[in-house]
């Protein structure tokens, strides 16, 4: 179990991804992919590492490797509901906080997972945790792919979205070729922190 001091990390894993079946098991140097997930995530200082799948072949490749297996249903619409799966199985706390690492990630800094749980701890007021850094450039906040987030004065996040937010009105319509100054463009980083009561 995690105090308020510490912190679990989930790793959903699924085979059947409609773009890529099989991600987590493709070799990335000479390793299976979920294993260079779970490595980062074990040096990432947490309690305890447990990979989420709904598919045996993920399971033997985790258990050949060490890595704690939590079989869950194949019948979730998103990782957040295998996450909340895995947090009955193991029984953990309410206020225990679960850090949510996606099984495509093998370099996820193990710095950010442990930040990510640490600004939870620091905010009992907030159920949720996630993390952004600043964009830099104007091809990065117009590129769809790039998830932008709006913040309050608090650090709560407001908005989420594909579109460039804030939306720079005057220099934008009138085709400004770089960044206007006095503006602040957040690119969101997909990582999220959860208490166990909120997920339940």
């Amino acid at each position: 179990m995690a105090d308020s001091a510490g912190f679990v990390v989930v790793v959903p894993a699924r085979y059947g991804s409609t773009r890529l079946p099989g991600k987590p098991l493709l070799d990335i140097c000479g390793k299976p992919m979920i294993q260079r997930v779970w490595e980062q995530c074990r040096r990432s200082d947490a309690e305890r590492v447990v990979v989420a799948t709904d598919d045996p072949r993920i399971a033997d490749a985790c258990a050949g490797f060490g890595a704690e297996v939590c079989m869950t249903s194949p019948d979730h619409p998103s990782g957040t509901d295998r996450l909340e799966e895995v947090t009955r199985r193991l029984e953990l706390a309410p206020d225990c906080i679960v850090v949510n690492v996606q099984g495509d990630e093998p370099r996820m800094p193990p710095a950010l997972i442990r930040q990510v749980a640490a600004n939870l701890a620091a905010h009992p007021e907030a159920g949720v945790s996630t993390l952004c850094e600043p964009l830099e450039s104007l091809q990065d906040v117009n590129n769809p792919n790039i998830v932008k987030v709006i913040a309050d004065c608090n650090g709560m996040a407001l908005y989420f979205s594909r579109a460039p937010i804030p939306w720079a009105r005057d220099a934008f319509a009138a085709g400004a070729p770089e960044l206007p100054g006095g503006w602040r463009w957040m690119r969101h980083i997909g990582i999220y922190g959860y208490r166990v009561e909120l997920l339940r």
